[in-house]
């Protein structure tokens, strides 16, 4: 495995990812970064993460809607995604490790990896809908 010379900067956006588990954006990396970094550019920020994703160290994934998050946790686990806020979130269940064996007789190749997202709608969303359809018809 390569061996990464130190860098604060990268070791800011390692112990970011580490303490966030919303599964941020680079753009909302760079933002959290910047208050002790002021004068790091998104393009730093953008290049310790891919970095980092193609090292391992973390996990770089897309939801569907054309941006990229980043997670810390590097262990397979699943995650559930907000259609209507875009919020990101694990499911604290166990993985299902034999999806691939299942699988791969299917596939022409050889499966290394998978992941899988679960869609809905949150928590937070539901109830805002429920409030806002509750709410009393001005005239």
């Amino acid at each position: 495995m390569q061996r990464l010379n130190h860098s604060r900067q990268r070791e800011a956006i390692m112990n970011c990812l580490a303490h966030r588990f919303d599964h941020p954006t680079a753009d909302m990396v760079y933002r959290d970064i910047q208050k002790d970094y002021p004068k790091i550019s998104l393009g730093t920020v953008y290049r310790n993460l891919n970095l980092l994703s193609d090292m391992g160290m973390i996990q770089r994934f897309s939801t569907g809607d054309g941006t990229e998050h980043f997670d810390a946790n590097t262990q397979p686990h699943y995650h559930f995604i907000c259609r209507e806020c875009g919020a990101v979130s694990d499911i604290p269940v166990e993985m299902h490790h034999g999806i691939i064996s299942h699988v791969a007789p299917y596939v022409d190749g050889k499966i290394d990896s998978a992941a899988t997202f679960f869609y809905g709608k949150c928590g937070s969303c539901l109830n805002s809908k429920e409030s806002e359809n509750n709410q009393p018809v001005s005239e």
